[in-house]
This record gives structure tokens, sequence and C-alpha cells, in this order.
């Protein structure tokens, strides 16, 4: 079973995120279940993330050039490890290729069968 908690601070993180970087524009928030996860995505029009940074988006401490607010540059590292321990994946994309702007962060988390709930 997966940690509502951290599973919430993830999305939280992602969601200040994109209100963070997008001045002016719209931020969607998605979740989809598929055959064997759960697929979320936060999409935004905001400013985007560099190309060349985008390899150290999930780095400790990381900050994008264009940040526009403070911060520790903890968040999305943070969030890779949650993700990551719950058997999952995250990624990002910049710019964001349904809003021809902006970022999209994505994650999916394996579902888990009601045999191994019991």
């Amino acid at each position: 079973m997966g940690s509502a908690t951290h599973l919430q601070q993830v999305v939280t993180n992602l969601v200040n995120n994109a209100i963070n970087y997008t001045q002016n524009g719209t931020i969607t928030v998605r979740a989809q279940e598929r055959d064997t996860d759960v697929l979320v995505e936060v999409m935004d029009t905001g400013i985007g993330i560099p190309p060349k940074e985008m390899s150290r988006l999930f780095e400790d401490f990381f900050r994008a050039s264009n940040a526009l607010t403070k911060g520790t540059g903890l968040g999305l590292s943070i969030s890779r490890r949650i993700i990551e321990a719950h058997g999952g994946k995250i990624w990002a994309e910049s710019p964001c290729s349904e809003t021809n702007g902006g970022s999209k962060f994505s994650f999916t988390l394996p579902k888990i069968s009601k045999a191994a709930r019991r």
C-alpha cells in the first residue's frame, strides 16, 4: 500500500510549481486509470523549462535559470524519490505538446491487485 500523505505531497508540489510558473494561462490536472497503472499529469501554459536544463530537473538542489520564486530546489527530487519508492515513474516535458508551451509533469503508479491488498 502507498502512503497517501506522501503521494499528496507530490501532487501538491507539482500543482504549486505550475501555479508559481504560470503568471497568466491555465493549469490542468488529470488522472487516468489504465490497465496496470494510474497516470497523473499536471500541465501548465507557463514559462516552461529551458531545454538544456531538462535533464537536471529531478536533481537535489537544482533550480532552473528562469526560476521565478524562491525555493530550495528539493521539491522535484523529493517527488521523484516518493514516486520511485511506490514503484512508479515520474518525468517532465517542456514545452508541453498539448498546450504548445509551458510544462507537463507526469507520473505513474502501479495498480495493486485486490489479492495483494489483503
